[in-house]
């Protein structure tokens, strides 16, 4: 009767450790980020850091250490520190790249805005990151054909993959493999960039790796109609993390589950899934977190954040004093994302270009900005200080008074309103278009009249607008302000406009 009762208790046993050992079900974690170009908070301190982030993924990693990190494109460009010089080489991305490495990222997809480095410069950004990079779409011009990017180490070139497998296991054995795929929208042409039909690439590459896989995901960086689509040609992706749109938003597409974060991490998505393999149903939970001064820094990450911002405000300092102060509040914020700012006036836009005339004590008829110089790609809200002014015009610049005939201010302003799209559309205040007819400071633009005008210094240059130039017979005189004086960079007369 004894051997009996341990023989069943045995059987127990084994059968109750078959259980345990694997049920077939298993819990992760993926943390996801889009549009990111600032590692140091924003808006006064109150929202982001990279710092801030990376305390949230420790403890989601303490959580479930099947947790993931993943970036959804748009992190190298733009952002200030990118545009300052460090050992006689512009930055471009290199801070970004040192802090994700140490947050140790697990997969990135390419955003349009990486390509705004020259092939050069995103070379070493490639070459320096520890994480691997995925897009299905887009490939590299070579001499003879378009070819994967690649890392090069010591020599060798390591192309990077159209996708990206992860395989977990907890803690009873139950062994899981991830598939990531990707595509990049291209609105970003470059002559050594060559975009492949981003639907097609995304097929291809879901069938391409589901059957080496469990799940796939979609990590994406294209338009929230193009994330839609490919949801409908993929309807067994549970979910598509994507960014591009720098607000957040969840969507649903059939079964499939669309999330974009807002940009500059102000927020961030937490999604917690279970897999079955019985039924290979996965069940996402997503939680739009806010990162926010509740916050702690990670020691680790912050002083490398410490470090670049130390670089970034000795720069600021050399022009203004008090770069951290809060000047103004932006409620509602002021829009400086790149396809507004490129098409239609702003409210970023008219901002800037007041504070342009405010410069020459508002002695000038009217004031133009080229759309391009306007770098940030982001709606400021709330507390905005010099720092954030410094975000949206990088290059500073001077402001020009100009004497300008009216014939010449009308090809001016007609060649802009056709640049729509472009960097050399205008921003403009004191000028007005109803109609066919340009009205400046309420009235008729007579060609034969003679207008003071306030350029930024680059439109003076002919790169946007070919025939604007200080030679031009049209151009009557030009004023170049002192080093003393508030027009002699743009950012500081923006600066005095709103502490006015």
């Amino acid at each position: 009767m004894k051997n009996h009762k341990l023989l069943f208790l045995f059987t127990f046993l084994i059968s109750f450790y078959s259980c345990v050992k694997n049920n077939d079900k298993i819990d992760f974690t993926i943390m996801q980020l889009n549009d990111v170009y600032e590692i140091a908070p924003i808006q006064g301190g109150e929202f982001g850091g990279m710092a801030r982030v990376e305390t949230l993924h420790q403890q989601l990693l303490q959580e479930n250490k099947n947790t993931l990190l993943v970036m959804a494109g748009d992190f190298l460009n733009p952002s200030l520190l990118g545009t300052l010089k460090v050992d006689n080489e512009r930055v471009y991305g290199r801070q970004m790249i040192e802090v994700m490495n140490a947050m140790n990222f697990d997969v990135v997809a390419f955003g349009n805005h990486e390509f705004d480095l020259s092939q050069n410069d995103l070379q070493k950004r490639l070459n320096e990151s520890h994480f691997p990079w995925i897009s299905s779409n887009v490939k590299l011009v070579s001499e003879k054909d378009t070819i994967s990017f690649y890392k090069e180490k010591n020599g060798v070139k390591v192309p990077l993959q159209d996708t990206f497998i992860k395989e977990f296991e907890d803690a009873d054995g139950t062994k899981i493999k991830i598939g990531f795929i990707s595509v990049c929208i291209p609105s970003n042409p470059k002559e050594y960039v060559y975009y492949e039909n981003m639907f097609d690439k995304a097929r291809a590459s879901y069938n391409a790796v589901k059957d080496s896989v469990d799940v796939v995901f979609g990590l994406t960086h294209v338009k929230i109609v193009n994330d839609k689509r490919i949801a409908k040609l993929l309807p067994n992706i549970p979910l598509i993390m994507g960014g591009h749109e720098h607000t957040n938003s969840s969507e649903k597409v059939g079964n499939v589950i669309i999330t974009k974060a807002d940009a500059n991490a102000k927020t961030v998505y937490v999604h917690r899934i279970s897999f079955d393999k019985h039924t290979k149903n996965a069940t996402v939970v997503s939680e739009l977190k806010e990162i926010n001064k509740g916050i702690k820094d990670d020691e680790n990450v912050g002083k490398i954040v410490a470090k670049w911002q130390t670089i970034l405000t000795d720069n600021i300092k050399k022009i203004i004093d008090n770069p951290n102060e809060i000047i103004f509040n932006a409620n509602p914020g002021l829009d400086g994302r790149d396809t507004p700012i490129r098409s239609e006036q702003t409210n970023l836009g008219v901002l800037i270009t007041k504070s342009m005339s405010f410069s020459f004590n508002d002695e000038v008829d009217c004031a133009l900005v080229n759309g391009g110089s306007i770098r940030i790609d982001d709606v400021l809200v709330g507390n905005i200080t010099p720092v954030d002014i410094f975000r949206v015009l990088p290059y500073g610049g001077a402001i020009l008074k100009v004497q300008i005939k009216g014939r010449l201010l009308k090809r001016v302003l007609d060649y802009g309103v056709l640049a729509a799209g472009t960097g050399a559309y205008l921003q403009r205040f004191n000028v007005e278009k109803v109609g066919e007819q340009w009205l400046i400071k309420g009235k008729s633009l007579d060609i034969q009249k003679t207008y003071t005008v306030a350029f930024s210094d680059y439109l003076l240059k002919g790169f946007d607008i070919p025939f604007l130039t200080e030679t031009h017979k049209e151009v009557l005189s030009v004023y170049h302000p002192k080093e003393s004086e508030m027009a002699f960079d743009i950012r500081k007369a923006v600066v005095a406009y709103l502490k006015k």
